[in-house]
């Protein structure tokens, strides 16, 4: 197990001396070179050599072994702290991409044509698809890789980072798994999956996709039709079972008791959104009313009722204007 962008280093491998004796493997950053196994039992995976970012792994009942290149999240200041060991100034200033290339190539002298050859780490990789649930890794595509960044001789290369199921390269097979379930509504839709993966040496890599069923699905509804619309999509039964981002259209201020109603009538409905749909004729008549005859309490709640729908109470009023107050803007003094 690697660390991702997500992850503190130092705890993903605080467990490690345990989780070696097991045949588990856990590395926190990139230089980090796994334990090797002490005690040699011929049931459990052994770690039998390894160095920064690469072991060797014998696993019972196999004829071969693995060598797999483990790269954990490689961030521009961990990337620059194990490259400055063994490349050159001018490697240095390479793109993040030829880096990477080059530092997995450097890694790949480890494979052998007897052994199962394979590379996993925690990359963006130039043509996966994200979701808004992904925390960016890369700022304008600088720490994005190229799929021929990886070795041609691997035999499989598993990725993480990115939450949905896709393919992006055959050679050498280039995969994201995708995340086992669906962390915010941008996944709705997707079907999550383990891969299961078959490798012998010198053979073609078999998949087999196993799609997850336990875990509830996301869907989102936009009823430009109203509360009616809603209504009627529950009976019809439509997406039972799922999780419901609803965006709810109004043509005006929506009355809190009947917004309360709308939240009862399902207890799947995770996120209410309401947008208020106006006329031509009324967004004309409101453009004609110049903004600075609006106090700013008029403003507030004009713009509290366009956002939410709803009038703002007097207490969240009376905050605004207390805060106005406070830096120097108009509002009432205490």
């Amino acid at each position: 197990m690697i660390a991702g962008n997500h992850d503190q280093p130092e705890r993903v491998r605080a467990a490690a001396p345990l989780a070696t004796k097991h045949g588990i493997v856990l590395l926190g950053l990139p230089k980090e070179a796994p334990l090797l196994t002490q005690e040699a039992s011929a049931d459990r995976v052994q770690i039998v050599q390894g160095g920064p970012s690469w072991l060797e792994m014998k696993i019972p009942g196999c004829a071969a072994n693995a060598i797999i290149l483990a790269l954990p999240y490689p961030s521009e200041s961990r990337l620059k702290e194990l490259l400055s060991e063994s490349f050159t100034q001018e490697q240095m200033q390479l793109a993040f991409s030829e880096r990477i290339a080059q530092l997995l190539a450097d890694l790949s002298v480890h494979f052998r044509e007897d052994t199962v050859n394979l590379v996993t780490s925690h990359l963006f990789v130039m043509g996966g698809k994200e979701t808004d649930s992904e925390r960016p890794i890369q700022i304008g595509g600088a720490l994005t890789v190229s799929p021929q960044a990886f070795p041609k001789n691997a035999d499989y290369v598993a990725l993480g980072h990115l939450h949905r199921l896709q393919k992006l390269s055959d050679k050498p097979l280039v995969r994201y798994s995708g995340s086992p379930i669906s962390y915010s509504f941008s996944e709705a839709g997707q079907s999550k999956a383990v891969v299961l993966v078959e490798v012998e040496p010198g053979q073609e890599v078999r998949e087999e996709i196993i799609y997850l069923t336990s875990a509830r699905p996301l869907a989102r509804w936009r009823a430009t039709e109203g509360i009616e619309q809603v209504e009627r999509w529950l009976e019809e039964g439509r997406d039972a079972g799922a999780w419901i981002d609803l965006e709810l259209h109004v043509s005006g201020v929506i009355d809190p008791a009947e917004f309360q109603r709308v939240r009862k009538l399902s207890d799947d409905f995770l996120k209410i959104q309401r947008v208020v749909v106006r006329e031509e004729r009324e967004e004309e008549e409101e453009q004609r009313v110049e903004l600075t005859e609006l106090s700013s309490d008029q403003l507030f709640k004009r713009f509290y009722e366009r956002r939410r729908g709803a009038e703002p109470d007097e207490q969240l009023v009376a905050l605004f204007q207390r805060l106005l107050a406070e830096t120097g803007g108009e509002g009432e003094e205490e």
